[in-house]
């Protein structure tokens, strides 16, 4: 995924937010500014105002609520982390600060091998290690090998993914070009969580719903098991790390959910999501599953490694498609098949967040994920009383006074997701013939529409259709 298609996506933040971190970024980029100055002045042995770099103390945090002052106090950065960040972000906030790297060596007629670096895209100075470690380490081999540690995986800047080491100039690690990672860019600048856009590299779709949480119409049952779920979401962390639980359960969320279409499975996903204030994104197979060998483990492996450090809530529906359960080993297709799986196994257990998978037939999961999900939720068919909530919610204030769905809730033995239909055919019954109501006659033909797609029996009226 290219960064300057994600940064013309970026989506602006309040704007107290925005400019709190506005005002925290530039006092950071002017202390960049000195201390890349004094790094040169220092080098090239000119006079300087301080004798060492790290003589130039950072701006403080104390007190900073923007974001990025809030990131910088979460992960611990100290004055080398620091500068590396807003080095990296340097070339998309103020790419002129960058141009003293630009000075050329007269005597060889080509830039200063010592500043590392390459020509960026707009013609400015994209940074690689080697300009951090020119900077903060100078001609000192000991602080050079010491600064190298700064970018193994468990340290903060790779850690978080605040960085990727992209294609460099040539081989060895200083020679990789420093690059905040895609996801990471839009919260730094603009302080908001990053909602990537659908695409071949990130094969999934935000979820959402207009519906709040106490619209969800379900048993008693089926609301203590959702309710279960919303809670280990809110302190399961809390759980892990002041209960100490972390010792005994792996971290994250498993959890399937079965039951017959249009029972409310991707519904209740999306109200779980807006509830606990964490974007939901449901996977497309059509995107994901390949034909080709590696493919679908690819495509699967950067949605995972995306998700990894977000509060995202992964949805896989029709999850059969890609859970089914393994055959046997009889040709290279099935073992590969089996191998496929077996990934999928893997990622989900090691994916440290909230991962829901939903099917119409629990039976057609591998029983190697059915042993793993920490919950269960079975969502049935309405009963009665269930469809009546459902119609009144669906026909609302659009039905004519004195107008009883009592009828359509003891006749038509149908879901959530088929009434929703209903309504859509009945909505459009209404707008054609110049009316701002609906029409019982028009809902009892959806309804009787939705039944006979299902190829289930029609039943008689106990009332007039008139």
């Amino acid at each position: 995924m290219d960064e300057r298609d994600i940064v013309g996506k970026l989506e602006v933040a309040e704007p107290e937010l925005l400019g709190a971190n506005a005002a925290t970024l530039e006092r950071e980029m002017a202390w960049a500014s000195r201390v890349i100055e004094a790094g040169i002045r220092l080098y090239f042995e000119q006079e300087c105002e301080v004798a060492e770099v790290r003589a130039l103390e950072p701006p403080g945090l104390v007190g900073d609520a923007s974001p990025y002052a809030v990131l910088l106090r979460e992960h611990g950065m100290g004055f080398e982390q620091r500068f590396v960040l807003i080095l990296a972000l340097l070339v998309h906030l103020r790419p002129h600060l960058l141009d003293p790297f630009l000075i050329r060596n007269t005597n060889f007629e080509r830039s200063f091998t010592e500043f590392g670096g390459m020509v960026a895209p707009h013609g400015g100075f994209q940074p690689t290690l080697e300009t951090a470690a020119f900077v903060l380490a100078g001609a000192s081999l000991e602080r050079r090998l010491a600064l190298a540690r700064l970018f193994d995986p468990d340290q903060p800047l790779r850690r978080a993914r605040l960085l990727e080491l992209g294609e460099g100039t040539g081989p060895g690690l200083f020679a990789s070009a420093l690059k905040v990672h895609p996801g990471r860019l839009h919260s730094l600048i603009c302080g908001t969580p990053w909602q990537p856009s659908f695409s071949s590299e990130f094969p999934a779709r935000r979820l959402g719903t207009g519906l709040e949480w106490d619209e969800l119409v379900a048993n008693e049952e089926l609301h203590e098991a959702v309710d279960e779920v919303r809670a280990w979401i809110e302190h399961g962390h809390e759980l892990v790390e002041s209960w100490g639980l972390g010792r005994h359960v792996r971290p994250g969320l498993r959890v399937l959910f079965y039951g017959p279409p249009g029972t409310g499975k991707t519904l209740t996903a999306a109200l779980l999501g807006k509830r606990c204030g964490m974007d939901v994104y449901r996977l497309d197979l059509a995107q994901t599953v390949s034909k080709y060998i590696g493919e679908t483990e690819k495509n699967l492996g950067r949605v995972f490694d995306m998700a990894e450090h977000e509060r995202w809530i992964l949805f896989f529906d029709e999850a059969d498609a890609l859970f089914g359960k393994r055959g046997a080993a009889n040709s290279a297709n099935d073992r590969y098949a089996n191998q496929e799986v077996a990934y999928l196994l893997q990622r989900i257990e090691d994916y440290p967040g909230v991962v829901i998978l939903a099917t119409n037939l629990k039976g057609n999961i591998d029983e190697a994920f059915a042993r793993r999900f920490q919950a269960m939720v079975y969502f049935p068919q309405p009963d009665r009383e269930e469809r009546l909530r459902l119609w009144r919610q669906a026909c609302g204030a659009r039905l004519p006074p004195g107008a009883d769905l009592g009828e359509l809730a003891d006749r038509f033995d149908i879901s959530g997701g088929a009434i929703g239909n209903v309504l859509r055919h009945a909505a459009l019954m209404a707008l054609r013939r110049g009316s701002a109501h609906l029409h019982l006659d028009d809902l009892r033909e959806g309804a009787l529409r939705e039944l006979r797609k299902e190829g289930r029996f029609v039943p008689a009226s106990s009332s007039s259709f008139t």
